[in-house]
């Protein structure tokens, strides 16, 4: 879509405007009306300072939704004075994209200058990206793409090296607190007078989750509901619920699944319930909590509380046997109790060493004591032989290495200092004290036992 001057096109546009969503009437026209992203927009900003030089590059915007992602391409378009084009990435296809470069040709050659607004530029085909890498390597035009997911995971590496990727961020409650009380005074706002006091406002604020198209949208409805007296908080709950910002299939699922885990490891309840509330209300899979709860109650907690374990794979049969929205309950339970669990990741660290040692230097074969002599001929290969069973001995701890030849010294587990693992230093001591003592043949015979069962 172009943005060069049309009468019919501007007659259009304004019979649109007068019954557009607030959001679309307060949309800012120019960057001291752009609310938020001070770290781009501020006095010392990258994206004012680029328009203010006339050297505005081709970028990525990328943030949730409501951010402003939209608002910024067509202030940007509209401060260095160039031709708006958009397309959106769910209905346009490579045909478009070739018409828009045509046209951006043809005003290049008068000295015109293009800026190309791709929405969700995520959703263009690998042959749709690929078709823009030439006019933007050739300064044809400045294209400035929008996404909601992670732009170095979702758009050609490519693409993407040729483009300044710009992060916006949710807009804080202040920001948002701002934008209604001007969309209440400006006249482009509200289509009549209407008052919304400060606990109307904190409501809209606390539902719109940092989304601005979402908050003031919400307002509309609520003034609709309002008639000639004062928005009240009961307006704003029937106007509509909560924004919540999650995706469970893009990026943000991502990014909280993060915090959650990252809550629980960091012992922080509250919070560990908050993110669990965000992927349950966003629609994730319950199951899917479950098995990220299980996976922590090793990686995260391991034998510093070994229950944790138990307590995770319960909370997860519950979650099957149960189903939502009671099995709501049963994964705080179980969330609740990680969190506060004491935390141990020594099976993690350990089983990574291992890993790492087999991946340097390939699996080396088992002492010949270690061997199966079950089979035919094992014994006259020396399977089995020097073995002594841990039964027959004192404390049960014969203090051989099991390691294979010339890594009897080699160390891949350290156990933690809280909870029950704290115990096992002491056990791990003897043990290791045992391996460090004379030969066996000095202090204990040896039992050749190689009809046990190993």
């Amino acid at each position: 879509m172009s943005t060069e001057p049309d009468l019919f096109d501007d007659a259009v546009g304004k019979t649109l405007s007068a019954g557009a969503p607030l959001a679309a009437r307060m949309r800012p026209r120019i960057l001291d009306e752009v609310v938020g992203h001070a770290s781009l927009l501020g006095p010392d900003g990258f994206l004012r300072r680029a328009i203010a030089e006339d050297a505005v590059p081709s970028m990525v915007l990328y943030g949730p939704p409501g951010s402003g992602k939209t608002t910024l391409a067509r202030v940007v378009a509209g401060s260095t004075r160039a031709v708006f084009e958009e397309l959106s990435a769910t209905s346009a296809g490579l045909p478009d994209v070739r018409a828009v470069m045509s046209r951006a040709r043809d005003r290049l050659v008068s000295g015109g200058r293009t800026v190309l607004f791709i929405d969700e530029i995520h959703r263009f085909t690998k042959n749709q990206q690929d078709a823009l890498l030439p006019a933007v390597e050739e300064g044809l035009v400045t294209l400035i793409g929008a996404t909601t997911e992670n732009p170095y995971y979702e758009v050609n590496a490519a693409l993407v090296s040729r483009m300044r990727v710009l992060v916006l961020e949710s807009l804080t409650d202040e920001e948002i607190a701002g934008l209604i009380d001007r969309a209440v005074a400006d006249p482009r706002g509200l289509d009549r007078l209407v008052t919304v006091p400060a606990a109307a406002r904190a409501a809209i604020v606390s539902r719109s989750g940092g989304d601005a198209r979402f908050a003031l949208n919400l307002l509309d409805a609520a003034a609709g509901l309002a008639g000639d007296g004062p928005v009240t908080t009961a307006m704003v709950e029937r106007a509509g619920g909560r924004a919540v910002v999650y995706d469970k299939a893009g990026d943000q699922h991502y990014n909280v699944v993060s915090a959650f885990i990252k809550s629980m490891r960091g012992s922080d309840p509250d919070a560990a319930l908050y993110w669990l509330a965000v992927m349950l209300q966003g629609g994730e899979d319950p199951k899917f909590v479950a098995r990220r709860m299980i996976v922590l109650a090793s990686e995260d907690i391991g034998n510093a509380d070994p229950r944790a374990l138990e307590v995770a794979i319960a909370v997860a049969r519950a979650v099957e046997f149960v189903g939502m929205p009671e099995a709501r309950i049963n994964l705080a339970q179980g969330v609740t109790y990680l969190a506060l669990a004491p935390k141990g990741n020594a099976s993690y660290q350990g089983i990574n060493a291992a890993m790492a040692l087999v991946e340097a230097e390939g699996a080396k074969a088992p002492p010949l004591a270690l061997r199966d002599a079950s089979g035919a001929n094992a014994r006259n290969l020396g399977h089995g032989t020097g073995y002594v069973n841990p039964h027959g001995v004192p404390d049960r701890v014969t203090g051989d290495s099991c390691m294979p030849e010339g890594m009897e010294n080699v160390t891949v587990f350290v156990p933690g200092d809280v909870g029950t693992e704290a115990a096992y230093w002491a056990r791990l001591a003897e043990v290791r004290d045992r391996a460090r003592q004379a030969a066996r043949s000095d202090t204990m015979p040896p039992v050749d036992d190689r009809k046990e069962h190993e």
